[in-house]
Formats: C-alpha cells, structure tokens, sequence
C-alpha cells in the first residue's frame, strides 16, 4: 500500500530551508513487509451537520408517512484497542456477525471497503492503532409521520419546536434524515443548535434548542417540565407520588423496569379527567431517568394506553404493575421481541430482525431515539454495534448531572451535542440473508440509487443496488396511528420563559377511545 506523502498523489513536503516551512514529520523506518499508518486527523469538534450532509439524500411524503430516498452512506471510525493485532476477516466476524464472512469478502471486491483510505484488497490484513476504516452503504430509514414539524418560538437564543410523535431528535441508529436535526436543518435553515432536552422518540411535544453554549448552560438549569399522558383505567383523583428507582434492562430494546438496584427517581402525577375508560393525567418528572414516566405509570397500573412497552402483554397478566412481572430480564426481552414479531411491529421499537441478530446487545439504541455513545454503526440499521462494547449496562451513572437534565431522556444520541458528523463507528454487513455471488460482484458503480433530484413526492430511486439486501426486501409500512404514542411534553418554563404547545387531540375531554 503506497505511503502517504510519499509520491503522486500523496501529501506534498514544504521545501527545505524555505521560509516558513515545516519540517517533515519523521517516519519511522519500516521493517520488510511492514505496513505503513498514517497519523490520526485531527476531527474538528466544532463541525456542524451542513449542507454537504443535508444534501444526500431527499424526503417524500406517502400514506401520511414522511420516508427517506435510499441513498450511499460512508460509515467510518478509527481501530478499536481490542480489534488491533486481529485480521479485519476476524473481527468482521466475532464481532459484526449479522452477516456471513462472504458478504465482507464481496464487499470487499465491490470497493466498498477501505483501510486508510485505500481499497481493502486482503481482509487478513492485520489491524493497527490508527488505522481508519470506511465502509460504504446503500442505506434505508424507516418511516416516520408526515405530521409537521412545527416550530413554536424562535428568537436569537433558542429555538423552540413541536416534535411529532416517531420522530427522534438526533441521528441513530437507522435514523439520521428521518431525524428532528436534519428537517430542522433541510427545511428550516437552522443548524448549530445545542440541545437542551430530548424527548424519547415515540413522545411528541415540546422541544428546545439553544444557540449558543452558554444559552444552554443557562436554560438548562432552569426548566421545570409537564407532560401530559392518557393512561389504563381510572387513576386516583388525589395527587400521587412515584419515586421507585428504575433499572435499565436493555439499551438495545430500549426497556426499563422499576428494580431496587435501580436509580432514584420521582414523578408527581395529578389526574386532569376520566371518561369511564383512561384517564388523561399530568405529569411532573423531578428527577431525568430512561422513560421515567412510562416506567412509574405501569408501576402504578396505568400505563400509556398505546405504549409500545410498557403495555404488553410481555409483561405477564398485571403489565408489571408492582413491579411484578414474573420473568427474567431475558425472558422479558424476548417475550417483547416475540409479541412485536407476531403483530409485525418490530419497527416500533426502532428495531428490526437484523437488529436482533447482530450478537451484542447494544446499549445506545432502542425505542428512546437517540444515542449516547458510538455513531450509528450498522451499516445499514445503524445498530450493529460489537457485544464487547457493552461495558457498563448502567451507563449514565458515569454522569449524573446529564442524566438529571432529561425527564425523558434518549438512550440513542450518537452525535450528543450534534458536533461530530464525521465521526461514526463501521460496520460492513447490510441485513442477513442469503448471499448470491454474482449478484454482489456486479456492482461496479455506487450510482445506481437512481434520480436523487430532491424532489418530493417523486421517486427516483427504483435501481436496486446489488449489495443491499434491504433493496430486495418488503417491509410492512407502519400505519400512521402506530406511530403516535399518548405522551406528550406539554410545557417547559424557567426564570422569565415559558414555551407551551397545543394540547393533543388525545387528550381533550371528548376524545372517543
């Protein structure tokens, strides 16, 4: 492989004894054989998504959903600790196993695979620190509503929004157009915003930006919240108090139960009507765990009628009210997975089946919408991430103060302070499925995703790509109304703001089950 630098095409020198110049940084001598890695860039923490990024691919709007034009995609990171010394063959295949070792191969052959920015020509290539992999896709986003992002207030420090339920904040998983900070930036113009608050994906309502660093600093340590639910049966009257602690019991699913093992929290609740089946009930989070007020309200044996989760039936014949479920976290899990694949619905969760075969369980993705660690890292789902990754289920204890910012706070947020759009973790593998040879090695160019004009409403993108499986597969869409979860932020207020949203259909005092 040609060294960097070191003739056509490489990094030029500065002249000798040239005013001015830099001298050339010392290489160390090779041995015979030895293969040559360059310095790690300097990434730019101060970098934006911008137009570059808003400009790969374009919306289209059909059966009141919002979709994503497939489009090419580059995943790239740096060599992970534990993966130097092993073959790329190796670790594509302990720790990215959602395909077989022959699609890396073809992948490979295809072009789509680079070390240090060269064509990976032999996956027995031995890893080193340093080395930069990219690895490029043709990438699918599931669905979201088509409902409008409105935006509710926007002066020189903050913007305010109303986010849809389904639509998470930052990119994740196998969302990033599909995303809050990627419409806001498309159709609205508005980019370098520093996030003051998530909401989980499912949750609609309202939603702050700040402008600047020390616009968000300020605010955050002011906002008091209110969210607004319809829940199961007749809550109490009288104001109720919920401060069981809650465990996170997978990042993957996005699943949390009330454990005492689990964090401090606290949820007031004050019931607003009953219509002789559900209650509309305001609640008020005073601590920011994982789905805290999902997780109380099925405690106290009001869940969120539609929750996704947290009323299933998975739960055993109470829904986990008390804390009684009856199961192992692993056979909860799973229970989930089945009732969600049974009704076709593992989309809901922000999952697929690809998902669940990946092999590790994956701590920044779920139902929350929004990642706290490593960027999007399947190719294609964007939930690929390496078993060995999961270091520390209880993650967020490392960081207490963040975790009291968000009542509702996303276990997925890959690009946390929306900074770093460069920076994403690699993996090389689109859905399992049978893998025809010829078919992957046809694929000579990365053009083929069609007419990628912009246009909404027009589909451009009926040439299939020949290394996508998701090219070649028919998902069920989801129907608008599966898309809505009952749980809305309805106001968030500090020292002299106040930022309200409409109240949802849902929870009016005539609103017919």
């Amino acid at each position: 492989m040609a060294e960097p630098g070191s003739g056509p095409g490489g990094a030029r020198d500065e002249e000798p004894g040239k005013e001015g110049a830099a001298p050339a940084p010392k290489k160390r001598r090779l041995a015979g054989g030895e293969r040559y890695v360059p310095p790690p860039r300097k990434l730019s923490t101060g970098v934006s998504f911008g137009a570059e990024h808003f400009a790969e691919t374009s919306y289209y709007f059909e059966g009141g959903l919002r979709k994503v034009r497939p489009y090419y995609f580059d995943f790239r990171t740096y060599c992970k600790g534990r993966w130097v010394g092993r073959s790329l063959l190796h670790v594509f295949g302990t720790e990215f196993r959602a395909q077989p070792l022959d699609f890396y191969r073809a992948a490979a052959r295809a072009g789509r695979l680079r070390l240090n920015e060269e064509p990976v020509r032999d996956l027995h290539v031995v890893l080193k620190n340093n080395d930069f992999l990219r690895n490029t896709v043709h990438r699918h986003e599931p669905p979201v509503t088509a409902q409008p992002l409105r935006i509710l207030a926007e002066d020189e420090e903050v913007v305010v929004v109303d986010k849809p339920s389904s639509l998470p904040v930052h990119p994740c998983g196998r969302f990033r157009h599909n995303t809050v900070i990627f419409i806001l930036g498309k159709e609205h113009g508005l980019t370098e915003l520093h996030t003051l608050h998530r909401l989980d994906r499912m949750t609609s309502g309202v939603l702050m930006f700040a402008k600047t660093a020390a616009v968000s600093k300020r605010i955050d340590e002011q906002l008091e919240k209110e969210y607004v639910c319809r829940v199961v049966g007749e809550f109490p009257e009288h104001e109720v108090v919920c401060e069981e602690p809650i465990l996170v019991v997978s990042y993957k699913v996005g699943v949390c139960r009330v454990d005492p093992k689990g964090k401090p929290c606290k949820t007031i609740f004050q019931r607003l009507s009953y219509n002789g089946k559900t209650s509309v009930v305001k609640c008020l989070p005073r601590t920011g765990r994982t789905h805290q007020i999902r997780v109380h309200l099925q405690y106290l044996g009001h869940p969120i009628v539609n929750d996704p989760i947290y009323n299933m039936e998975a739960w055993g014949p109470d829904r986990g009210k008390g804390g009684k479920i009856g199961k192992t976290d692993e056979e909860l899990l799973k229970a989930l997975v089945e009732e969600h694949r049974s009704k076709q619905s593992l989309e809901i969760l922000g999952i697929s089946e690809e998902d669940l075969n990946s092999g590790g369980e994956n701590k920044d993705c779920g139902d929350s919408g929004d990642c706290t660690k490593s960027a999007e890292a399947d190719p294609v789902n964007g939930n690929s991430c390496p078993a060995e990754d999961v270091k520390d289920p209880e993650r967020d204890t490392k960081d207490p103060e963040r975790d009291a910012k968000d009542p509702q706070r996303d276990e997925e947020n890959p690009e946390r302070n929306v900074k770093d759009p460069e920076r994403n973790d690699i993996a090389a593998c689109p859905p399992n499925s049978d893998i025809n040879q010829e078919t992957l090695e046809k694929d000579k160019e990365l053009g083929s995703c069609g007419n990628q004009d912009g246009q909404t409403g027009q589909k451009g993108w009926e040439e299939k790509d020949p290394l996508c499986v998701e090219c070649r597969m028919s998902r069920r869409d989801p129907s608008p109304k599966e898309l809505v979860m009952f749980l809305h932020a309805l106001r968030y207020k500090g020292a002299g703001f106040e930022y309200c949203s409409d109240m949802p259909e849902w929870a009016m005092d005539d609103w017919e089950e």
